[in-house]
């Protein structure tokens, strides 16, 4: 089975929605998606992800299931640096994150007192079990670290979600502390991640990550990608530091 994981276009988070970037991104992304032998479409309910998926859904007459899941990563944490305002919980700076050896392990990453009062090993075990009963519809079955194969096929799955979401997702599937990915990895908007199953012994599958971030369908049409989920690649730029 093969899982296509896209973040939404260039987003106008006032409205949200998607900016007229991000709308002629998600047409770029039309074009590479319809070709695709589509099994089943997913998407966040909120209206930047709503947005992006509704290009690919008109070209293709196709519809798509809207799962509360699927969402923006919901937790909100009292940071370190924030002075008591709440921020995404998957926006750290690196030298608080990383001074804190738990969040690198994919046991207890939300055993912390930040984590813990802000409820986020909560939310995302909610995220995981509703991901899990899905996968299990469509005959991959969690057992421990792996799925059992109860029905294999090659189908295809498409999601329109969200960056942070996106690595919770991964960071199941792989067995590892999604920290690391929210912090270690970026994926641009309209990025395509691919994950195919991995069945090397009958009856016992794991997920594998194929391509992560994925925006060819961008440079093929000359369109840069959008800045958005990167901060300044150095300090004295007048690019986000925060």
């Amino acid at each position: 089975m093969k899982l296509v994981i896209i973040r939404h276009g260039d987003p106008d988070y006032e409205r949200d929605s998607l900016t007229e970037k991000g709308w002629r991104e998600a047409e770029l992304l039309a074009e590479r998606i319809s070709r695709l032998e589509v099994k089943e479409f997913f998407v966040s309910p909120l209206g930047r992800a709503r947005d992006t998926a509704s290009c690919t859904l008109n070209k293709m007459c196709r519809t798509a299931e809207t799962l509360d899941w699927l969402q923006e990563f919901p937790s909100r944490i009292l940071r370190p640096d924030a002075d008591g305002r709440r921020r995404i919980a998957w926006d750290w700076l690196p030298q608080d994150w990383m001074a804190e050896p738990r969040y690198f392990t994919g046991e207890n990453w939300t055993d912390t007192d930040i984590f813990r009062e802000a409820d986020v090993g909560e939310a995302y075990e909610r995220i995981i079990q509703c991901f899990d009963r899905l996968l299990a519809e469509h005959g991959y079955v969690r057992d421990g670290k792996f799925y059992r194969v109860e029905r294999p096929n090659r189908d295809t799955l498409v999601f329109f979600c969200h960056f942070g979401l996106e690595c919770v997702l991964l960071s199941h599937l792989m067995n590892m502390s999604p920290m690391i990915l929210w912090h270690g990895m970026c994926a641009a908007p309209t990025s395509v991640t691919t994950v195919i199953t991995e069945e090397r012994r009958q009856g016992k599958a794991i997920f594998r990550v194929n391509s992560f971030g994925d925006i060819s369908h961008l440079y093929v049409a000359g369109e840069e990608p959008a800045f958005a989920a990167r901060f300044c690649e150095t300090f004295d730029s007048d690019e986000r530091h925060d």
